[in-house]
């Protein structure tokens, strides 16, 4: 028995330590790379995290499997590329859903949703007859007459196409509150996103700032208060944070505004 642990160990120890090299190697062809799509030098790059020359070029090399994790950080805020660094799912517990991320960001609005009394859906297909037309989370409050179609955006691939794609599922849903409001006055379609607070839609923000605050002209925080607290929406679309880790929906303020 103490044989086998001892193999099973040492077994551990080799591969971990051949992972830790190709994953090296492949962190530092991305570093250079990226460093000459950006026009940068070693030289550049040294002079912002404090390194030698020399050290960088032995990562770019792959010879980085023992560098500190904080010389990756620095290289990637450097270059503009946030490292993101995790381990995979679990091979011994039950696999997580593929989109695990996504549903518990839907399942913070859900549960939010319910304590204000608001009733939801989830993948809410805007033509029944094209299923690949769905709004993540749709809510009614019957309060204020009210139908809110929120889009939860892990991270924008194709910022114009997604905005494309929200107002096409407004414009359906508007469809939904006519019917919806039976005898009294059709219910009122209030739009907005929740960003998912990451480094990289942090980035995003940043970068297209003006683009999406044309986009999204209503009060932020009064979007967050809609969703956390059960007040009522902004009348123009909205944008959010959200952080199904710490399970809050909080301001996206912008930058000098």
């Amino acid at each position: 028995m103490a044989r086998r642990k001892a193999n099973r160990w040492k077994r551990d120890s080799v591969e971990g330590a051949r992972e830790g090299r190709a994953i090296a190697t492949a962190l530092g062809r991305e570093i250079r790379a990226t460093r000459a799509r950006r026009r940068m030098t070693q030289e550049d790059v040294c002079r912002r995290i404090g390194i030698a020359r020399t050290r960088l070029g032995q990562l770019e090399r792959g010879l980085g499997e023992h560098a500190p994790l904080s010389t990756w950080v620095k290289i990637g805020i450097a270059l503009q590329r946030p490292l993101a660094v995790g381990f995979t799912r679990d091979i011994v517990e039950p696999l997580e859903p593929r989109d695990a991320g996504h549903l518990a960001a839907q399942e913070l609005v859900l549960r939010l949703a319910r304590g204000h009394g608001r009733r939801a859906s989830v993948e809410l297909a805007t033509k029944p007859w094209d299923p690949s037309h769905a709004a993540d989370v749709v809510l009614r409050d019957d309060r204020i007459r009210t139908l809110f179609l929120i889009e939860i955006v892990n991270r924008a691939g194709d910022l114009g196409a997604g905005l494309r794609s929200t107002d096409r599922k407004a414009a359906e849903l508007e469809r939904f509150a006519i019917l919806t409001g039976g005898d009294g006055p059709a219910y009122r379609v209030a739009v907005g996103w929740l960003l998912v607070d990451s480094a990289a839609n942090r980035a995003l923000v940043s970068r297209y700032a003006e683009v999406l605050r044309k986009r999204f002209r209503g009060s932020s925080t009064t979007w967050a208060r809609a969703l956390s607290e059960g007040a009522a929406p902004p009348h123009e679309s909205a944008i959010a944070w959200i952080d199904p880790r710490s399970s809050t929906i909080h301001t996206l303020r912008w930058r000098g505004g």
